[in-house]
């Protein structure tokens, strides 16, 4: 990719939502842009519309858009309601349609509801660390269960690395 609107980027963020043991995995409909037809977890893109409408936190910002966001966007794509999102990581890549995307990962427990897809995705499974392993699905996903795995048996958030090796 060439120079070109480099500034320009997507903010994007994810879930790991955790309940009985078992994570929540995606599949997304083959028609979408980035990772058709793969196994992930739930999220979406910011948009303006997120928070332009809404007042401002302080006079001159909006706090808390993208969790907000996040909290939208796992309703929409699942029905579900979850528990207080917690930070996990960041991570940049380039979309195949060359918009230079940036995911804040987040991990939660999952609070209330049923799943109920929506059209971006076709099938969803609840699964253990192990059995996600069968699954095709995007690549780092299954790292970044891999430490809210560690987290949630107690390593402290500090010493859980990613690790794709």
């Amino acid at each position: 990719m060439e120079n070109q609107n480099l500034e320009l980027h997507r903010i994007t963020a994810t879930a790991i939502i955790r309940r009985d043991g078992k994570y929540l995995i995606l599949r997304r409909n083959p028609n979408k842009k980035a990772f058709p037809g793969r196994w992930t977890v739930p999220g979406g893109g910011l948009d303006a519309t997120d928070y332009i409408n809404t007042p401002k936190t302080n006079p001159d910002a909006w706090y808390f858009s993208l969790t907000k966001s996040l909290q939208r966007e796992i309703k929409e794509e699942t029905g579900l309601e979850v528990g207080d999102l917690k930070y996990l990581l960041d991570l940049t890549f380039i979309r195949p349609d060359n918009v230079p995307t940036i995911t804040l990962s987040y991990y939660c427990d999952w609070k209330s509801g049923d799943v109920k897809l929506n059209k971006e995705n076709i099938d969803y499974k609840w699964v253990t660390l192990n059995e996600a392993e069968n699954y095709d699905l995007i690549e780092g996903i299954l790292e970044e269960i891999k430490m809210v795995d560690k987290i949630i048996k107690g390593a402290g958030h500090h010493k859980v690395e990613f690790n794709n090796q």
